[in-house]
C-alpha cells in the first residue's frame, strides 16, 4: 500500500497531570507519544493535543470532546494512573465507555513489571467509546515508549500493546492504519489484511 493511498487518522493525546497544566513544569508526555506514534504509523496524522489538569469531569469531557466533536479514531492519555488521590484518569476513562478492554491495561501491567515491582499500583484502563479506541499510558516517556512497542529483546520477546491497536480500530470501523514494522510489528488475521 502506498503512501498516498494510506487512510488519514485523527489521534488525540492528552497530558494530564496538575503541575504541567500550570506551567510548573513542560510536559513530556505529548512529546513522548508524538515521537512515538510518528515513528510507528505511517498513515497522516492529524494530531488533536490537550494538555489538562487531575480532574475527573475535565478528563471525562475531553476524552468525549475528542471523539464525539473532533474525529479521533484513537485517544491516547498519560498521566494519573497510580493510587494518588488525585490520580482519576482510569474513572474518567470509565465514565465515557460503551465497552472495556482489559486486556491492555493487563499487558502495560506486565510489561512494567519487567522493571519495577511498583507497576501493579498502575491502574490504565482502555475503553471503546463509539468508533474509537481510548488508551490510558503511564506518565514516564521511557515508560510510554516500553508498553507501546514492548519488549522485542527480552527472551520470550514481549509484545507492546501497539501491536493489537490497528486490528482493534479495523474491528470498531476506524480507519486502517499500517505501522513501521521496525518500530511496531502491527498484527492482523490474514482475513483482515489488505494487499501491501
Amino acid at each position: 500500500m502506498s503512501e498516498s493511498q494510506l487512510e488519514p487518522v485523527r489521534i488525540g493525546l492528552v497530558s494530564i497531570s496538575d503541575r504541567a497544566s500550570t506551567g510548573v513544569y513542560a510536559d513530556q508526555g505529548i512529546p513522548a507519544l508524538q515521537d512515538w506514534l510518528g515513528r510507528a504509523v505511517r498513515n497522516p496524522i492529524t494530531w488533536e493535543t490537550r494538555l489538562i489538569p487531575d480532574e475527573r469531569a475535565a478528563i471525562a469531557d475531553t476524552l468525549r470532546a475528542l471523539v464525539d466533536t473532533a474525529g479521533c479514531a484513537l485517544v491516547l492519555t498519560t498521566g494519573g494512573t497510580g493510587p494518588a488521590p488525585r490520580d482519576v484518569t482510569p474513572e474518567a476513562t470509565l465514565d465515557v465507555a460503551d465497552k472495556v478492554m482489559p486486556g491492555f491495561g493487563e499487558q502495560m501491567r506486565a510489561i512494567s513489571l519487567h522493571f519495577v515491582p511498583t507497576a501493579i499500583l498502575s491502574r490504565q484502563v482502555a475503553v471503546i467509546r463509539g468508533k474509537a479506541l481510548i488508551l490510558n499510558l503511564p506518565g514516564q516517556p521511557k515508560s510510554i515508549a516500553e508498553t507501546l512497542q514492548g519488549l522485542p529483546q527480552a527472551t520470550p520477546a514481549v509484545p507492546g500493546i501497539f501491536a493489537a491497536v490497528p486490528y482493534c480500530i479495523d474491528l470498531i470501523g476506524g480507519p486502517y492504519l499500517v505501522t513501521d514494522p521496525a518500530v511496531c510489528d502491527a498484527f492482523r488475521p490474514k482475513s483482515a489484511r489488505r494487499p501491501a
